[in-house]
């Protein structure tokens, strides 16, 4: 069975310092990025959301069109039958048919009024969703107009730094197995806690180069020593001596 390499406190604090740099390099690119990658997902989100406003839309007009097209059948075959009723009362009998017919007609031209209103409203409506349609169809050319810019912006800033960025991400990856598993899960634990990302820091001028915390000799001492890991008792940052810190280096 292989034997698995200790590490010493000092070779973790050295591969601990090195991650962080590497970290910040990488932090330093998604800065560069800035919101750009959010901006350009929300835009992409929000013209998904216009295009699905849009055919629902079309779908609204285009199902309030065949409504028109029905009450327009309703409407000639109202003017049909009220033909068909004239025709038949000039060949009455009495006046009960007589009646009859003529309640038939006014039947027919009550519902051809009716149609009449209901083309009269839906066509309306029509128009105001056209309005609605115009609209989003603007809105889109406009957000598309927004993404293309977005989209360009940032994919020159991940040409110029995408090298790069493999390259860091490939010495983090090569970093952290330098770092064990319980070490690893506080690093990471601690970056997220502070919009800066750091979590591994130097003692500097007597102070956490975190938060600034006044560190006091004995601690500065023991630090220097590099046999035991030490962290703020302000921040709960890892601390290491400026030596250390200044001897890592990050192409």
């Amino acid at each position: 069975m292989a034997s698995v390499k200790e590490f010493s406190v000092e070779e973790k604090l050295s591969s601990l310092v090195r991650l962080q740099k590497i970290d910040s390099k990488l932090d330093e690119i998604q800065i560069l990025k800035g919101e750009l990658p959010m901006e350009v997902k929300d835009l992409e989100d929000e013209i998904e959301g216009l295009h699905a406003r849009q055919t629902r839309v079309e779908e609204e007009i285009n199902g309030i069109s065949e409504f028109i097209e029905q009450k327009k059948n309703a409407i000639k075959e109202a003017q049909e039958l009220i033909k068909k009723y004239e025709k038949q009362s000039e060949n009455v009998k009495n006046n009960r048919e007589f009646e009859a017919i003529n309640k038939e007609i006014e039947m027919q031209q009550l519902e051809e009024k009716l149609c009449e209103k209901h083309i009269k409203d839906a066509t309306e409506e029509i128009s105001e969703k056209a309005k609605q349609l115009d609209f989003a169809k603007k809105a889109v050319a406009t957000k598309e107009s927004n993404l293309s810019g977005k989209k360009g912006e940032l994919e020159k800033i991940i040409n110029e730094t995408e090298k790069e960025e493999k390259l860091y991400d490939k010495e983090a990856k090569e970093a952290r197995n330098q770092v064990e598993e319980r070490l690893l899960t506080s690093y990471d634990r601690i970056r997220k806690n502070y919009r800066n990302g750091l979590a591994v820091v130097a003692v500097e001028r007597d102070s956490c180069g975190g938060c600034f915390h006044a560190i006091p000799p004995q601690k500065q001492s023991e630090i220097k020593l590099r046999k035991k890991l030490m962290v703020c008792e302000n921040c709960g940052r890892i601390l290491v001596d400026a030596e250390l810190e200044e001897a890592v280096e990050v192409k």
